[in-house]
């Protein structure tokens, strides 16, 4: 992968997002078109969902890479490592991002687990290459999401199912932005702290502990994306303080706050997933 001297200019990708909801619960998607022949490399922020990036060149043109590891194509990321680079010549790509829960039917824990990045060859066998073609063959982006609704949606019946106890836990954490207890949690199921932490990591491959901690590092991330101060935001967000927002935005990402209010992905999250951005609600309400 080569990186490039200057930002990825957003104004030049158009992106794609279905007209309607999608049949599969718990999946978002959004396709991504890149109009100048020119490589790109950027930086994926860490996100609580499990992240399917479908190279659409047929050629491969899709690299990524984290920590010391390298790749070509499509590829599953778990819980996005905040050092997850992607980028090379490709001109279209899908994305799909999946709750956890619903990742572990689908690609199965290994795939989901925190930092985990994982060839869709490796986790699909000769469907991964199947569901490709299809993809490039399919007519308009809404027909590429239709198509890969139903393949989802398949596999999704098909797989594992992860116990209600751990999905109501994932759940609430997600809902509640990470402000949750591992203790209460607990309670909640009517488990031991140790059972639940014990089946949560087995199922969705991260503690409930770091989850959360995710989660609420999602929700400060977009909002220094929106605008707001990193002392309004630690405030709201639920950190001790603005050292304590510090410390972990410099753990999930290795930046600084000011670096991630500007990271070129977290700007194109509230065109490729606007239910999921703060720009669109007051910090306190959203």
């Amino acid at each position: 992968m080569r990186p490039t001297e200057a930002p990825l200019d957003w104004t030049r990708v158009d992106v794609a997002v279905p007209r309607a909801p999608l049949r599969t619960p718990g999946a978002a998607m959004a396709g991504f078109r890149h109009g100048v022949s020119a490589p790109v490399d950027i930086a994926m922020v860490a996100h609580p969902a499990v992240t399917l990036l479908v190279d659409l060149s047929g050629e491969g043109e899709l690299v990524h890479r984290a920590r010391d590891r390298h790749g070509r194509g499509s590829v599953v990321v778990g819980l996005l490592p905040g050092d997850f680079r992607a980028g090379g010549l490709v001109g279209e790509c899908l994305q799909i991002r999946l709750e956890p829960v619903v990742a572990a039917s689908v690609f199965g824990v290994s795939a989901g687990s925190d930092g985990a990045v994982v060839s869709l060859a490796d986790v699909w066998g000769r469907e991964a290459e199947r569901f490709e073609e299809g993809l490039r063959a399919a007519g308009s982006w809404e027909d590429r999401f239709a198509l890969a609704a139903d393949v989802l949606g398949r596999r999704l019946g098909a797989g594992p199912r992860v116990d209600p106890e751990v999905a109501h836990a994932w759940r609430r954490t997600f809902g509640r932005r990470g402000r949750v207890r591992v203790d209460g949690l607990a309670d909640e199921v009517g488990w031991s702290r140790k059972r639940l932490s014990a089946r949560f990591r087995s199922q969705l491959g991260v503690t409930p502990k770091r989850a959360a901690r995710l989660v609420r590092f999602d929700r400060a991330a977009r909002l220094l994306a929106a605008g707001h101060a990193a002392a309004d935001v630690a405030a709201g967000s639920g950190y001790a303080d603005q050292s304590h927002l510090h410390r972990e935005v410099r753990e999930f990402t290795g930046l600084t706050p000011s670096a991630v209010a500007v990271a070129p992905w977290l700007a194109i999250d509230d065109v490729a997933w606007p239910a999921s951005s703060p720009a669109r609600r007051p910090a306190d309400r959203a």
